[in-house]
This record gives structure tokens, sequence and C-alpha cells, in this order.
């Protein structure tokens, strides 16, 4: 399945930032104590050794997933949305759900959702669901918790 990773620029320039601040600080840090940890003796019980070489290992495995997402990524501007009137990516929506408890939600990349701070995956239930909706539609979403109905109240895009 050929899945396309959407992600707004603003996320795009998050996991750029993460890769470069890996790459250029954190990893050359970790070199040089391992470095320096290499060259006092036995390296079997020396614990600055062992835990930087183990740290090395996580910071490039994080690097190669940073990279795979940075290259399978398709940036999309919400700002450039032609069809303004409708949920698609990038829009940030108003909902309600049947007893009239209003949400706003927006939606972006899987790797930049942070349901806290209101932003959820593209591919997540609610997500499918509100795509191409238009205000006043009710769209059902199956959540954990049992079947669930809202209405749109608003849909906007960044200026």
């Amino acid at each position: 399945m050929n899945r396309h990773n959407y992600i707004t620029p603003a996320g795009f320039a998050a996991l750029r930032a993460e890769y470069e601040r890996l790459f250029a600080v954190e990893r050359p840090q970790v070199v040089e104590i391992v470095s320096w940890a290499a060259g006092n003796g036995d390296r079997s019980e020396n614990g600055d050794y062992l835990y930087g070489r183990k740290r090395m290992r996580e910071i490039d495995g994080q690097l190669r997933r940073l990279s795979k997402k940075m290259k399978d990524a398709k940036i999309i501007d919400p700002a450039q949305q032609p069809d303004k009137s409708r949920v698609y990516f990038g829009a940030t929506v108003t909902i309600a759900d049947e007893d009239d408890n209003h949400r706003t939600v927006t939606l972006v990349g899987d790797d930049e959702a942070d349901a806290a701070a209101g932003r959820i995956g593209w591919n997540a239930p609610l997500a499918r669901a509100l795509r191409g909706a238009a205000i006043g539609d009710l769209r059902k979403v199956l959540l954990p918790s049992g079947e669930k109905e809202y209405e749109v109240l608003g849909i906007g895009y960044p200026a």
C-alpha cells in the first residue's frame, strides 16, 4: 500500500531540525565521550564507553528513521488549499458531538500529531471521517468507546 506521508511545512521543518540537532550536536558529543572512554583501558567494565556505544546506536537509528520520513514526506501547505469550504489536509475544524460538546482539531501529518495540542494525524479515525466534509455535515466515527456522530461547525485554513 503506497500511503503518502503528508506533512505541513512546519512539521517538515521540525523533522529537519531534530535531524540536524542529532547529527550536528548530540552525535559528535557522544562520539567524543566514547573516544575518551575507549582510551581508559578495559572497555568491558567501562560504563561511559558501554553507555556511549548504546546511545550512538540509538542516535543512528533515529537518524535513519528521520531520514526515511523526510525522504517519503509530501509537503502540503494548507494555506494553498483552493477549496476552503471543505475539510482537507491542514484544515482546522470545529465539531460538536451528540451532547453538544465542542472540539477544535487540526488535521496534520501523522508524524506531527499531538492530541493534547488539538493536532490529529491525517490517518486517525476522526480525521478520515472528516475528510471532504462541509459545514453542517454529520460524520460518524468508530472509536474504541463506540460509534460517535459529529457535526461540522466550522472549517478554517491558515492565511
